[in-house]
């Protein structure tokens, strides 16, 4: 499990005394323990891998957002702290598909659920969704499932 996985990276981080990398897996912990209080109270509950792909897919694309901000604003010593912390980020995020791979699974999905046109397009983003948090782009899978359910 990736929460697994960040609890070992931090017992590691501390015991090195390397105190970007504690503080940025510190507050990847607090965003997903964050996600947790708010999934409480939601009627459906998300799975564990899936929320925490999820917690970490939105973090890595605020950093991403924050260096092109600070590149833009001429502050390379601000841009170069997100670039370290979306290194962390990206350690624990899951394994991106390849475009190519991403389409099979879209088309894989559309005909597993019987998708036949646009009015199926929620119920077939849902399941992208759940199934492939984190490996897929929601922007490109959208297109993707546009495309497949548009003869």
């Amino acid at each position: 499990m990736i929460r697994d996985d960040i609890k070992a990276a931090l017992i590691t981080a501390m015991k090195a005394r390397d105190e970007r990398r504690t503080a940025a897996i510190r507050m990847i912990q607090a965003a997903v323990k964050n996600k947790d209080i708010e999934q409480r109270t939601a009627a459906k509950p998300i799975e564990d891998d899936v929320l925490v792909a999820d917690v970490l897919t939105k973090m890595a694309k605020q950093r991403r957002e924050s260096i092109e901000m600070y590149v833009a604003g001429n502050r390379p010593e601000l841009a170069d702290a997100e670039r370290a912390e979306l290194a962390v980020i990206e350690e624990f995020m899951p394994q991106r598909m390849s475009p190519a791979e991403a389409q099979d699974a879209v088309r894989s999905l559309v005909a597993e659920l019987g998708a036949e046109g646009p009015k199926d397009m929620g119920r077939v983003m849902a399941a992208v969704k759940d199934r492939f948090a984190g490996q897929i782009d929601m922007s490109q899978a959208s297109a993707m499932v546009k495309q497949a359910l548009n003869p």
